[in-house]
């Protein structure tokens, strides 16, 4: 089937799906109220095959090149839904435990994860360490019985609503080769999660402590002191998505744009910002489409675009100001255009977010360019 065709057939079969009360496209990453109807949106998709599509057929996906996964992200963001129940679950630790996982470890959390059943949170990030993953102090002990980990989380997506938790904690002192990846229960002795409410109201993030807790030897992935190949894995399934994030900046460039006009402000000073601003989106686009149509994951492509598409993301919500004069500062209900408000509020964010965009030019200048590493 041709790009075209393809595009086509999603784009029918969005439209006609029917909708939970209540969905809305809230992102990677649902909110507490997002879970009932996220969930039944998730089921449908996987009755009728839209889940799991970078899954090997043998555990219900559908084998999809990486342009069918990119073209039906592209085509949940136009169409306003998400693609999935949460974005951990599918996208990180699915393809993780069929790459590292024990058949034991598969049997038990695959089905589930497909079928929208499990909601998983990823336990990376620390406060001293950020996105310096090889900075990771949480540690795991070896016990009688398997494990013990003691340590702190933060910016852990969905962690209030997870039933279960990837991990990565130290187990040596070796640098990456020190770190490993585990399984935790989130209703585990010793859990404990702390919603973080961000400046748009919501409580996406959360801070997790992790206080003598116990696993058993089955909660490792892989090996020990396989945790940074893992960890890397999970973080280049990320930039699958990125195509998807520019549609909704295209959407969201409308909306201003519309809201600019109406107001009277639409002048030419901000019609060269917006047109600027524009033509930048249409960069990312076709810069993802080769790295898309290039089908390799690893591609250096993918670091750049993740650093260009979060700083143009932040740089059409700072234009919020422009477009609403004061009607910015005010609550977003009672402006009309709170999708507009509600971006300015976290585009900041979008810099931090997956990896800081100074871990990312450090990336790219290091591993890619090869100039001298950064002193530490």
């Amino acid at each position: 089937m041709d790009v075209d065709a393809m595009r086509t057939q999603i784009r029918e079969f969005l439209a006609s799906a029917p909708r939970p009360e209540g969905l809305r496209n809230y992102g990677p990453t649902p909110t507490e109220a997002d879970v009932a109807p996220g969930r039944i949106w998730h089921k449908f998709l996987a009755e009728h095959g839209y889940a799991g599509l970078h899954w090997p057929a043998e555990y219900g996906g559908a084998d999809a090149s990486v342009l069918r996964q990119a073209v039906f992200a592209e085509e949940c963001a136009r169409a306003d839904v998400p693609r999935q129940l949460a974005i951990t679950a599918m996208d990180l630790v699915g393809p993780v435990l069929i790459a590292f996982g024990s058949e034991q470890q598969r049997q038990r959390y695959l089905e589930r994860i497909r079928l929208g059943d499990d909601i998983w949170t990823q336990l990376f990030s620390e406060p001293d360490a950020g996105s310096d993953l090889a900075a990771v102090r949480t540690t795991a002990v070896r016990t009688e019985s398997g494990w013990r980990i003691n340590g702190q989380k933060v910016w852990s997506s969905a962690a209030k609503c997870a039933q279960h938790g990837i991990l990565l904690a130290r187990t040596g002192n070796d640098g990456h080769r020190g770190l490993s990846m585990f399984i935790v229960p989130m209703d585990a002795a010793g859990v404990t999660v702390r919603p973080i409410r961000q400046i748009d109201g919501e409580s996406k993030f959360n801070e997790v402590f992790l206080d003598d807790v116990e696993l058993t030897h089955d909660a490792l992935i892989g090996e020990v002191g396989q945790g940074w190949p893992i960890a890397m894995m999970t973080l280049g399934r990320e930039r699958l998505t990125l195509g998807c994030q520019a549609v909704t900046m295209f959407r969201l460039h409308e909306h201003m744009v519309a809201a600019a006009r109406r107001r009277g402000l639409y002048d030419p000073a901000l019609a060269r910002l917006m047109a600027k601003i524009w033509s930048r989106m249409w960069l990312l686009r076709f810069t993802w489409e080769r790295a898309i149509d290039a089908g390799d994951l690893a591609s250096p492509a993918f670091s750049v675009l993740k650093l260009m598409t979060s700083e143009t993301d932040r740089d059409l919500a700072d234009l919020t100001t422009e477009v609403l004069g004061t009607d910015a500062c005010t609550a977003p209900a009672s402006t009309g255009d709170a999708r507009i408000v509600h971006a300015m509020l976290v585009g900041r964010a979008q810099t931090i977010l997956g990896g800081t965009s100074e871990i990312q030019r450090n990336i790219l200048g290091e591993r890619v360019l090869g100039l001298p590493k950064e002193p530490r």
